[in-house]
């Protein structure tokens, strides 16, 4: 056990000193595991979760040919016409990319969302800080809200063997997509305050063109999919990666017979591959850090700490990944604290889903606290970057605080009510 926590502290402290080598440092830890004997060689396979693997995948490979085929951009085109100011526009945007967000990956929503902030911005000669900033921040926060949402919703759903639907309605209650809906609701009358003087007038005179239609039916189709295996009993285990890759090749097969290569292969480029070596990675060593007693023995720890009372780890999980989210990558965390929570679960011999659900509102809407904490808050600085605007971090966290904070407590009362 000395030496699985040795690695797997070091591996941490090299994945944060080293954010460009991550994926290196979790498959050069996967490595270790293996050769010193922590995790058995035949486990290697069975502990990388495919499934999870093939739904990130084939869900990035979709997204890139929506996003191409400028189908986001005329929706939001045709929002924004119906907008009286600057303030509405900058609200409505940011609610137009949480639910986007909501099916797709939130880094690609802030891609797709962003240019026509920017371009509004332009033609009314204002800054387009604030409208990218809370194009990403709600994005963040609409990731929990689904299955396919964000890497940290993928992880659970596979980790605790949920489904589509789950995330609506689990075991007759009221799952994580309805109470996200309630955080962003309270978050955006935060926002609305913030913004409360932005009053300049907007206009659009033209409309983006959609010339294929066929990857917004694929995307759709994606999600219909992942809806009706969820109704189907004794599915494979990888039926969701299988159903993203599935849409993938059926994307990309349509694009080589009409022999649009340039296409396609910037579909394979929009693969985050280094994503995906980084979760193999940390499937591997999480795995081995279990199969030495680690998992087990920090769930006794924790329990220790909040002296078996319910409430008071649901409030520990909660919030502590709050503060940890806001400096960490989130889907590292994630990853390493699901197997801690299922064990804590265990002893307290509990439903462990209200802290599973606890543990995705800390970590996934506590990345909105700092610039750093999330992926889509790093895209959207980078954004702003190119247009010539350097961000400092009280300016995005004089936004990102209060939206936060009112989001967080929202879901952390609600989940604890409707779960407890």
């Amino acid at each position: 056990m000395s030496l699985a926590i040795t690695l797997f502290v070091l591996t941490y402290i090299l994945l944060l000193v080293f954010p460009k080598m991550r994926a290196y440092i979790a498959l050069g830890s996967a490595t270790v595991f293996i050769i010193t004997g922590i995790l058995p060689f035949n486990k290697l396979f069975q502990v990388v979760d495919w499934n999870v693997l093939m739904m990130i995948a084939g869900t990035m490979g979709v997204v890139y040919l929506f996003i191409e085929s400028q189908m986001p951009s005329l929706l939001a085109d045709v929002i924004i016409r119906k907008l009286p100011n600057v303030k509405w526009v900058i609200i409505v945007l940011s609610l137009f990319a949480g639910i986007i967000s909501a099916f797709v990956d939130n880094v690609a929503t802030v891609l797709m969302v962003a240019p026509v902030a920017i371009n509004i911005c332009k033609k009314l000669n204002i800054s387009p800080v604030k409208s990218i900033i809370s194009i990403a921040i709600a994005s963040n926060l609409q990731g929990a809200a689904t299955l396919v949402g964000d890497t940290t919703s993928i992880l659970l759903g596979g980790y605790a063997n949920l489904n589509f639907l789950d995330f609506f309605v689990y075991r007759g209650k009221m799952g994580m997509f309805f109470v996200v809906q309630i955080a962003a609701l309270i978050a955006t009358l935060v926002l609305l305050w913030i913004f409360r003087n932005d009053k300049d007038t907007v206009q659009i005179e033209t409309t983006t063109i959609v010339n294929d239609y066929f990857p917004t039916y694929l995307l759709v189709g994606i999600v219909l999919g992942l809806i009706i295996a969820s109704f189907i009993p004794n599915t494979p285990a990888a039926i969701n990666g299988i159903i993203c890759m599935v849409g993938l090749f059926l994307g990309v097969a349509r694009e080589l017979l009409k022999k649009n290569t340039k296409l396609v292969v910037g579909v394979f480029k929009e693969i985050d591959y280094f994503t995906l070596l980084l979760l193999a990675g940390l499937f591997v060593v999480i795995a081995g850090i279990s199969e030495a007693g680690v998992v087990e023995w920090l769930g006794k720890e924790f329990i220790n700490l909040s002296g078996d009372n319910l409430f008071v780890v649901y409030t520990l999980i909660v919030w502590a990944s709050v503060v940890f989210s806001a400096f960490i990558d989130n889907i590292p965390y994630i990853a390493t604290m699901l197997p801690v929570v299922s064990s804590m679960s265990t002893i307290l011999g509990i439903d462990p889903i209200i802290l599973y659900f606890g543990l995705l509102t800390g970590a996934t809407l506590g990345g909105n606290l700092t610039p750093i904490g999330a992926s889509a808050n790093i895209t959207g600085i980078g954004i702003l970057r190119k247009e010539g605007y350097e961000i400092k971090a009280w300016e995005f966290m004089r936004i990102s605080i209060p939206f936060t904070l009112s989001a967080v407590l929202a879901g952390y009362i609600l989940i604890w009510v409707i779960w407890c």
